[in-house]
């Protein structure tokens, strides 16, 4: 049985009056509309002492802008990519924020209205594209549709990336944050979407997760972007999965790496390809294509980084699921820790309006209630027994009231067990009990390795400060919390400090905005990745509002 994640809220009544049902939580930091970029560095107000051996940019994007004109976007992934920089040195700090110049922004801005439907946003409808036009731009995905970039920032060797799940990146000047290039992927090599969350490996290499169509179907596909000069130019596909349902390919936010597999988590959380390509034409958002099929088991697949081929398929309960927080392999089991939740009901936290009600929904926690989870899969499957021997043995079991734990690492409490047709179901351990999302490591050193730390901020709307952020000892399962009344931190990005001497040795940067009215104020926290104690700050007052952002990578600076 999946872990079933604890929730205090239920049987709560509709609040009456105004009053509030999380009073501590302000989810206007969402909702904001940055009205004036920056463009021009400005400087910060210093509180404590900022080591002078960070040296680089915190760059950061998400949601920036809901509205254009009088049409308002009505999904926080709709809202118009915006990028922050918060670049430190000697230890002073400056910010400045400036959208993404993709097509979708620079039409809306032309028009003063959304001309573009978005993920939960139908746009007014052009009167000059037919319906054959909304068919035929099917067959040329990222030109067809929104370009909309607004959840991540990586690095491909020397320049810096944004992008969202669509095939289309934009890669953009560091220090001016200009938008210097557009590429669509799909021109490249035909996928139709790829995470937010490529890997990269320590020679440079970069690998994603891919969708590609075939005449059989779609499959996943690991794209890798091999180390050279403009390395994005020259993707190729070196691992392929088929769908679990030919019609329903599965939603996938991130993936998994070890030293020798990549990880592709199949949660029931599907796109409908039939639903896509009629909302396509009747110009209806993509989150009416999402299906949901709570009754099917996620599917976990190790793919061969060698050959690219199926090594292993485990199954576990339904769960959905944004991110990967670190995979590695260790005697025989594959180690996979994740983000999840029950079900994807979080997503429909997230259109505006339900934001915006939050106060009076008795429901908000509960649907937006996750917890980190370890699973541990057992690689060494050679003892699996035939079928007869394998019925045998279960109606055996099943007689004890139990069955073999297939799990022999004494380091954790997952568990798994052989099912019917030879199957492996995997019951996961609970790293903490508390809400833990945009999980980071110390990414240089531990990807792909057993590690100790993770940190996170706090998914919990109804904790007694939700502006949390979180570090968790995965072995010891103990955690620290750092906090501040109404301030809301985005996620932690751990930086090692020179000559390290442990996994924790170095500091936590995040960006900071505040609730309840401080709308135009932003700041930048140094934490003590041991301790969590609060080294410096730099908080700076904007001439617009300042949302808060969802990723983000620190570019050091030599």
């Amino acid at each position: 049985m999946m872990i079933s994640f604890k929730d205090d809220i239920e049987g709560r009544q509709p609040v009456k009056g105004g009053e509030k049902l999380y009073p501590n939580c302000d989810a206007s930091v969402w909702t904001r509309s940055c009205e004036k970029e920056i463009l021009q560095p400005i400087h910060g107000k210093i509180t404590g002492s900022i080591p002078k051996w960070i040296r680089g940019s915190l760059l950061r994007n998400g949601p920036g802008n809901l509205k254009f004109g009088s049409s308002t976007f009505e999904h926080l992934f709709d809202s118009s990519a915006l990028l922050h920089r918060f670049a430190i040195q000697d230890g002073t700090v400056t910010y400045q924020c400036r959208f993404i110049e993709t097509n979708v922004f620079n039409k809306n801005r032309a028009a003063q209205r959304i001309v573009v439907t978005e993920f939960g946003t139908r746009a007014v409808p052009d009167p000059c594209q037919s319906i054959f036009t909304r068919v035929a731009s099917i067959f040329h995905p990222g030109e067809s549709g929104s370009d909309n970039a607004m959840i991540t920032v990586y690095p491909f060797g020397d320049q810096m990336f944004a992008f969202a799940e669509t095939p289309v990146m934009f890669r953009f000047d560091v220090e001016s944050l200009a938008t210097e290039e557009r590429v669509n992927l799909f021109d490249r090599i035909g996928i139709v979407h790829h995470s937010s969350h490529p890997h990269i490996m320590p020679d440079g290499r970069v690998f994603n997760l891919g969708l590609c169509v075939t005449g059989m179907g779609p499959k996943y596909s690991i794209l890798e972007f091999p180390v050279g000069e403009k390395q994005w130019e020259k993707p190729k596909i070196v691992a392929t999965q088929p769908t679990r349902w030919k019609l329903h390919p599965g939603y996938m936010h991130t993936f998994g790496i070890t030293e020798n597999f990549f990880v592709l988590v199949e949660q029931p959380l599907s796109v409908s390809v039939r639903n896509m390509l009629v909302a396509h034409v009747k110009n209806e958002p993509m989150i009416a294509s999402f299906k949901w099929f709570e009754d099917h088991n996620t599917h976990i697949y190790l793919l061969d980084r060698e050959t690219g081929s199926l090594k292993h398929t485990f199954h576990t309960d339904a769960f959905f699921f944004l991110h990967v927080i670190n995979s590695f392999e260790k005697h025989d089991h594959l180690v996979l820790d994740i983000c999840c939740y029950n079900d994807p009901k979080m997503l429909d936290c997230m259109y505006i309006e339900s934001l915006k009600q939050m106060q009076s929904n008795p429901d908000y926690a509960k649907m937006f209630r996750g917890r980190p989870l370890r699973f541990a899969l057992p690689l060494n499957t050679s003892r699996i027994p035939s079928q007869g021997l394998l019925n045998k043995v279960f109606r055996r079991s099943d007689q004890k009231g139990a069955k073999e734990n297939l799990v022999t690492l004494q380091t954790t409490q997952a568990k798994a067990y052989f099912k019917e047709n030879n199957m492996i179901f995997c019951v996961p351990e609970l790293l903490c009990d508390l809400g833990c999302e945009t999980p980071r490591i110390n990414y240089e050193k531990n990807s792909r390795k057993e590690y100790r730390y993770f940190y996170a901020i706090s998914s919990d709307v109804d904790a007694k400060n939700p502006g949390t952020i979180i570090k968790v000892d995965v072995i010891n399962k103990i955690r620290i919390t750092w906090c501040e009344e109404n301030c809301y931190p985005s996620e932690p990005v751990f930086v090692e400090a020179p000559n390290a001497t442990s996994e924790d040795d170095g500091v936590i940067l995040a960006s900071l905005v505040w609730g309840q009215g401080d709308e135009n104020h932003v700041g930048l926290i140094v934490l003590c990745a041991k301790t969590f104690k609060e080294l410096g700050r730099s908080e700076f007052f904007t001439p617009s509002p300042v949302p808060k952002c969802l990723h983000g990578w620190f570019a050091s600076k030599k």
